[in-house]
């Protein structure tokens, strides 16, 4: 077998890449074709444990999801995890090979580039179709060289893309034509059509606009896919865009951005739930009146914990707790809660050691291994059944430890609950995504009787709803025609 494969890239960040491949997968699969999504370099904080025991972006995990497969690494074989303005996390196949500065990772690319090829190769002999997000944008002419994100891999391994932009920020037609403009010949020829993302209004007005830039380019346009209200799906990293302030909410909580905030799709059951207000407090907005702080994960620990003293979150969470309010702590922020963090060898940073906010008698030590699977078992609250995973690089140690929130499947204790009942932290995250463990949490935190949702059925629907756009916006008989798969043609509308 040798995969078909059809690359999406868009004209910004944030275009609807993620979007579009997580449709295209979920369309074909429901036609009956072999498909794997694929993102040769990923940069994103959000990340998934994969079954092969490492991790990739979050986004290729639902890519997965609507293909009908459980997450690999070589669906995303090079994920890079900023920590610093300069710098990030390097991770290939899977595992962390250490972190480098934007220009020791520049010249690292070629080696990169043979792990995505490697990649490649493994998905194209096992399956029908490859649908691949590129990154950024593929008019990012400084990092033209040696780019493995974009044209770079298209022209290695010879396949067409489409070329998505988002109407809804404006400037379309300059984004579509511009960004043609600047690739080169041989990358202009492989552009096979356009599509045009978040249309709001009458589409007979946008009519003239289409026919000229397919006059202006000689590329066809494949359809314009609608604004859709209320989608909600795992951000790729960005925290998300539309934050509706629900006035009839019965538990308020507010969760603060980390400069640094890794896995906020944490958050996704708990802003879905109809009942639950779940707010993002950034840098400088007034902390609110809420029932639940949750710290969230952080890929430097140590600079966000510094970054919630300057906001002044040490003395908002004291107050909140006089008051009765509740806190939890996952992962990073789990490790906040401890009276230190120390990070001997630099793992997240320069060397050296962090007091914590104090709240959990334990310690916590960042070393190299890096803790990676999918978990099982119960919170302690009320006995209710969780899933989710782990990510993290610290051992925590302490008296706090004694008390654990959960057990795990295999009889391991996870994490720590004060004896008062106040506080609980965690190294699972995912930790709302099973029905039965938000509906406890939500119990604890003070929502009796909240209504019951599942974020895995919801997910599902959303996945649906993308491909349904794709059946009634897009040309699929010329899609077929770009993928060549069996006599997929009488299965095109």
């Amino acid at each position: 077998m040798s995969a078909r494969v059809l690359m999406v890239q868009g004209c910004t960040s944030d275009a609807g890449k993620s979007t579009l491949v997580t449709a295209l997968c979920r369309w074909l699969h429901r036609h009956g074709v072999a498909v794997a999504p694929f993102k040769p370099q990923n940069m994103a904080l959000n990340a998934a444990v994969t079954m092969d025991g490492g991790e990739i972006g979050r986004a290729q995990a639902v890519q997965a999801q609507a293909a009908g497969l459980m997450p690999r690494t070589d669906f995303n074989p090079v994920l890079l995890k900023p920590n610093s303005d300069v710098g990030a996390q390097v991770i290939v196949h899977g595992h962390a090979i250490g972190n480098m500065d934007a220009r020791h990772y520049h010249d690292y690319k070629r080696v990169a580039m043979d792990a995505v090829l490697a990649s490649h190769g493994r998905l194209a002999a096992q399956y029908e179709a490859i649908i691949v997000e590129g990154a950024g944008s593929p008019a990012e002419i400084n990092l033209r060289d040696r780019d493995i994100a974009n044209m770079g891999y298209a022209e290695a391994v010879d396949c067409p893309v489409l070329l998505v932009a988002d109407i809804d920020r404006g400037g379309v037609f300059a984004h579509l034509v511009g960004t043609l403009a600047l690739l080169s010949e041989s990358e202009q020829a492989r552009v096979a059509g356009f599509v045009i993302n978040r249309f709001r209004g009458d589409i007979s007005l946008l009519q003239s606009g289409l026919d000229w830039l397919e006059r202006k380019t000689g590329k066809p346009v494949l359809g314009v896919l609608p604004y859709l209200h209320g989608l909600q799906l795992e951000a790729e990293d960005a925290l998300p865009r539309e934050s509706v302030c629900k006035m009839d909410a019965r538990l308020r909580v507010a969760v603060p951005a980390l400069p640094r905030i890794s896995n906020h799709n944490d958050f996704d059951a708990l802003r879905a739930h109809p009942e639950v207000d779940c707010r993002f407090i950034g840098p400088g907005e007034v902390f609110p009146a809420c029932d639940l702080i949750v710290l969230p994960g952080s890929k430097s620990t140590r600079a966000d914990l510094a970054w919630l003293r300057e906001q002044g979150w040490a003395e908002a969470i004291a107050r909140h707790l006089r008051y009765g309010g509740k806190v939890i702590g996952i992962c990073g922020g789990f490790q906040m809660l401890g009276r230190f963090v120390h990070d001997p060898y630099g793992i997240e940073g320069e060397p050296g050691s962090s007091e914590g906010l104090g709240w959990l008698d334990m310690e916590t030590t960042l070393d190299a291994h890096k803790a990676l699977r999918s978990v099982e078992g119960k919170l302690l609250l009320g006995d209710a059944r969780m899933t989710g995973y782990e990510i993290h690089c610290g051992v925590s140690e302490g008296p706090a430890l004694k008390e654990p929130s959960s057990m795990l499947d295999g009889g391991r204790p996870d994490g720590a609950v004060t004896a008062d009942g106040q506080i609980l932290g965690t190294y699972v995250h995912g930790l709302f995504d099973h029905p039965a463990a938000l509906s406890a949490l939500l119990d604890w935190a003070g929502l009796r009787e909240a209504v019951a949702i599942d974020v895995r059925a919801r997910r599902e629907a959303a996945i649906d709803r993308l491909a349904d756009a794709v059946e009634a916006h897009l040309d699929t008989t010329a899609l077929w025609r770009m993928l060549a798969i069996r006599g997929a043609h009488a299965c095109a509308r």
